[in-house]
C-alpha cells in the first residue's frame, strides 16, 4: 500500500507530438480538486510547452508551479536539475497536492523512475504512476521505424538479428514503463487505425495495460491521476531496452535551433516543414514565427508533414518580433545547413 504521507508524482511520457502538453493544460484546467504543480522537460532550447502551459495557469495551479528544464533530458541530469526542481517544488507555500512531469518526447522513463530512488526525495514523494501517449495515426502507421516491413521480414529470416531503429525503442519503453495508455487522436486515426494501434501497443506491452482514447487531451481526471503504482518499487516489471548502467544516451538524435525574421505568408513556411520532415526525415518542428502585419505570435508545432499552426498571444511591448524554430531529427539527418537554407527559403522568397 502506498505511503500516502508521500506527495503523488505523475509522469506523462509519449513520442514526439503525440499530445503531451495538450493533456497536460487541460488537467491544470481540471485538476479534479488537486492543487498541481507541473515540470517540463523539453528537448531543444526554445521553451514552447512551458511557456503554453504558464499561458493555461489558474489559481490551483499558479505560473510559479510550471517549471521548466530545457536542453538536457532530466533523467541524465538527475543531480544537477531533477533533485533541486522536486525540492523547490515541495518548499512551495501552499505545497502542491500533486506534481505533473511532462517528459521530452525522446526521453525514456525508466531512468526517470529510478531517479526517485535517490535519498534526499524517497521519503518525502512517490511515483503515482506513468501515462503514455502515442498518437493513434503514427502507431498505426508504423512511424516509430522508417520500413517496419523490411524489419519484420529480416526479423522473420534471422532471428539473431535486431533491426530496431533509436525510435522503435523509444516507444517500445515508453509502452513497457506505462500504468495507463492514452491513445491520442483517434479521429485521425479512424476506426482502422486505432484497432490496429491497439493491436501494436497490446504486443509491446510486457503486461495487460489499460488504453484509453482522448482527443484533445481531454480526459477524466479520476481515470489517470490518484493511481497509488509506486511505479518506483515496481521496476522490475517495467523492462527497458536500456536497463544496463549507463546505457542512456540520446547521441540517436540531435535538435537545431533556427532564427528566422518576419514571414509574409504561413503557409510558405508550412510547406517548407512539410517538404524538409519527406526529404530530411524530420521528426519534430516547434516554435514560432512572426507574421508581417499580424499583432500576434504565431505557434508553430509539426509532427512530421502534419503541421498545425494558430496565433496564440499578442507580441509584448518591447520583444523582438522575429521566429524561432526547435527542429530535431535523428543524428544522422540533421544536415544544418540544409535546414537553414530551406526555411529561409521559405521567409524570404514569396515564391517558395
Amino acid at each position: 500500500m502506498a505511503d500516502l504521507t508521500k506527495l503523488p508524482v505523475t509522469v506523462i511520457t509519449g513520442f514526439l507530438g503525440s499530445g503531451k502538453t495538450t493533456l497536460v493544460s487541460h488537467l491544470m484546467r481540471n485538476p479534479g480538486g488537486r492543487r498541481l504543480a507541473v515540470v517540463v522537460n523539453e528537448f531543444g532550447d526554445v521553451g514552447v510547452d512551458g511557456e503554453i502551459l504558464r499561458g493555461c495557469a489558474i489559481p490551483d495551479c499558479p505560473a510559479e508551479n510550471v517549471v521548466e528544464l530545457a536542453n538536457g533530458c532530466i533523467c541524465c541530469t538527475v543531480a544537477d536539475d531533477f533533485i533541486p526542481t522536486i525540492e523547490a517544488l515541495l518548499a512551495l507555500e501552499p505545497r502542491p497536492d500533486h506534481i505533473l512531469i511532462e517528459t521530452s518526447g525522446l526521453a525514456l522513463p525508466k531512468p526517470l523512475l529510478q531517479a526517485f530512488d535517490w535519498p534526499q526525495i524517497r521519503a518525502r514523494i512517490t511515483v503515482d504512476g506513468v501515462i503514455a501517449l502515442a498518437d493513434a495515426e503514427a502507431v498505426a502507421a508504423g512511424r516509430f521505424a522508417p520500413n517496419v516491413a523490411a524489419v519484420d521480414a529480416q526479423r522473420a529470416a534471422d532471428e539473431s538479428l535486431d533491426h530496431e531503429t533509436p525510435l522503435s525503442e523509444v516507444f517500445e519503453d515508453q509502452i513497457a514503463c506505462a500504468d495507463i495508455v492514452l491513445l491520442t487522436k483517434p479521429d485521425l486515426a479512424g476506426a482502422e487505425g486505432v484497432a490496429r494501434a491497439r493491436e501494436v501497443i497490446a504486443a509491446e506491452a510486457p503486461r495487460p495495460i489499460p488504453v484509453v482514447e482522448v482527443a484533445e487531451g481531454v480526459v477524466d481526471p479520476r481515470i489517470i491521476l490518484g493511481l497509488g503504482a509506486a511505479a518506483e518499487d515496481d521496476l522490475a516489471a517495467r523492462p527497458s531496452h536500456h536497463d544496463t548502467p549507463h546505457d542512456h544516451d540520446h547521441e540517436e538524435f540531435e535538435s537545431i535551433t533556427v532564427d528566422l525574421p518576419e514571414l509574409a505568408d504561413p503557409a510558405q513556411l508550412v510547406r517548407a516543414i512539410e517538404g524538409l520532415a519527406r526529404s530530411h526525415n524530420i521528426l519534430r518542428v516547434k516554435g514560432y514565427a512572426a507574421v508581417s502585419g499580424k499583432p500576434m505570435r504565431l505557434l508553430v508545432q509539426a509532427v512530421g508533414v502534419r503541421v498545425r499552426h494558430q496565433f496564440d498571444r499578442m507580441w509584448q511591448p518591447g520583444e523582438t518580433r522575429a521566429g524561432r524554430l526547435v527542429v530535431i531529427a535523428e543524428h544522422d539527418d540533421i544536415r544544418e545547413d540544409e535546414i537553414r537554407a530551406a526555411l529561409s527559403r521559405a521567409v524570404l522568397d514569396p515564391a517558395h
